[in-house]
């Protein structure tokens, strides 16, 4: 095996490996996320909220078996990607469109997705008005729905995991790699922000973000049983200015590369976005390099 591999943010030795092979040598009939789990529980790998870290242990095993290190069972079924990746069903929304002042339409109702009438409704806005559409994000997550105070869908956000490693970022911070590997999970990037394209409200976007800051450290710990410390946004410079969030006081603090690492020898080229952070606490640094998971 090469030496000195980190994948899902864990060195991996020849022992790790061994071990994972035994696992799957020694249990035949046992299925993919079987396997995570057991490899979760002999390693202690779980979230601070407890839980397993079973999807992280599931990608580690798939890239595992694609470097050939190891040998995976065939997949019991495809139905949970497949339903996690297809286009969701547009829905009717009224289309009128709103000029009013921000004054007119407070109080601004943001709150978390709850029921599946309000998860149909945030894809379908997504997929059908965002241009990045939507698939179902990976990991701890939470969806908010936008309202006004005639309760008319105004937009949605969706916050996710954080990037595993942008250099701005982690200067700003203060991270070497293994306070970035603690302190990921305190950190959650606002991956969709979408104010539906028939509303036109000055400083609507800065003001639904203002609530954001005020409630999601609460509802990520509701969801999942810790708080975040700070929030991440990637701005694609060639699309948007940003300027929603340098008004709700977001830090800009830097650029990513144009590179991704997913690319073969990191040559593909993806367009360049600038970096905002927002801090949701005083020390947010000792918490995001400190906290043991």
């Amino acid at each position: 095996m090469e030496r000195g591999i980190t994948i899902q943010g864990l060195p991996i030795t020849d022992r790790d490996v061994n071990h994972i092979r035994d696992l799957i040598a020694s249990n035949p009939g046992w299925h993919r996320t079987r396997l995570s789990q057991e490899l979760c529980r002999d390693w202690s790998w779980m979230a601070a909220n407890g839980q397993f870290k079973d999807m992280a242990a599931r990608a580690l095993l798939r890239k595992l078996d694609a470097r050939g290190l190891i040998a995976l069972p065939a997949p019991v079924c495809s139905a949970n990607n497949a339903f996690r990746h297809r286009s969701p069903v547009s829905i009717s929304v009224d289309e009128t469109p709103i000029r009013d002042p921000l004054c007119e339409l407070r109080p601004v109702h943001v709150a978390p997705v709850e029921d599946d009438t309000q998860a149909r409704l945030f894809r379908g806005l997504l997929h059908v008005h965002h241009y990045l559409s939507y698939r179902g994000p990976v990991g701890e997550n939470v969806k908010y729905l936008v309202f006004d105070r005639h309760a008319r869908p105004l937009g949605c956000l969706l916050f996710g995991a954080a990037a595993w490693k942008v250099a701005s970022r982690d200067i700003f911070i203060g991270w070497d790699s293994q306070a970035r590997e603690r302190g990921l999970p305190l950190i959650a990037n606002n991956m969709r922000f979408l104010l539906l394209p028939w509303v036109r409200v000055p400083h609507l976007a800065s003001h639904v973000l203002g609530q954001i800051a005020r409630r999601i450290r609460r509802d990520w710990e509701v969801a999942y049983g810790h708080p975040v410390a700070l929030l991440e946004t990637f701005v694609e410079k060639s699309r948007f200015a940003g300027t929603c969030y340098q008004a709700a006081n977001w830090i800009l603090v830097g650029e990513t590369t144009g590179r991704t690492r997913n690319g073969h020898n990191h040559n593909v080229t993806v367009p360049i976005k600038s970096v905002y952070l927002y801090p949701l606490a005083r020390h947010f640094r000792s918490l995001l390099s400190d906290r043991e998971n």
